[in-house]
């Protein structure tokens, strides 16, 4: 966050927490090592590659084509354990899936209903299965930031294209899909704006 010299509390980690400018935790929900366990046996049963988190260090056990893809993207350098079940801490803020979009979607409709009711699951991008516990999106963490900073819900803005920003666009009082998002996120929608490079979002902030 001093990267980019902000100063108000930020949303991390899809939501499963809120930090301080500082860095420090004003709200956390991981998932309990035992559940996170059983979705990464999941992942090695299947030859998927799957990310998990421990203080901010990006924890997996292979080097594959897919989690250099995650690093490059995110900016973490993954560090390669020889086992997440003694890597990782009592919880984990989410576990990620990389694989290519066929096998998403593949897997999405199984995820969601072997771990429903125990796990929030998502996309972000395309090709990451996102998975956190059900109190933990980014829904529930906006509405946790407006109520500490004292925003009215009516006058909260969300602004997102993937699963995982469906919970915060149906929270908040004005909800923005980007063109192209998948259905279930463009139905919770306020308005549509086209994608990155268009101008469409710097024009919606001129106007708010």
């Amino acid at each position: 966050m001093e990267r980019f010299q902000l100063t108000e509390p930020v949303i991390c980690y899809q939501g499963a927490q809120v930090r301080a400018a500082d860095g420090s935790l004003l709200l956390d929900h991981g998932i309990p090592h035992e559940l996170a366990m059983e979705v990464i046996g999941f992942a090695r049963d299947r030859h998927l590659h799957v990310n998990a988190y421990r203080d901010d260090r990006l924890l997996v056990e292979h080097d594959t084509e897919e989690g250099r893809e995650y690093a490059h993207h995110s900016g973490l350098a993954p560090e390669i354990v020889p086992d997440l079940d003694q890597a990782m801490g009592p919880t984990t803020p989410k576990l990620v899936i990389v694989a290519p979009i066929a096998v998403i979607d593949e897997l999405l409709p199984v995820v969601r209903e072997r771990w429903r009711g125990r796990l929030f699951v998502a996309t972000s991008l395309p090709t990451y299965l996102e998975m956190t516990v059900p109190e933990a999106d980014k829904g529930t963490a906006l509405e946790f930031l407006a109520g500490r900073l004292g925003v009215p819900q009516a006058e909260t803005v969300a602004v997102g294209d993937g699963r995982n920003d469906r919970p915060m666009l149906a929270w908040a009082g004005l909800a923005v899909a980007v063109a192209g998002a998948p259905p279930e996120v463009l139905e919770v929608a306020d308005r549509i704006i086209g994608p990155p490079g268009t101008g469409d979002l710097a024009m919606l902030l001129n106007e708010l």
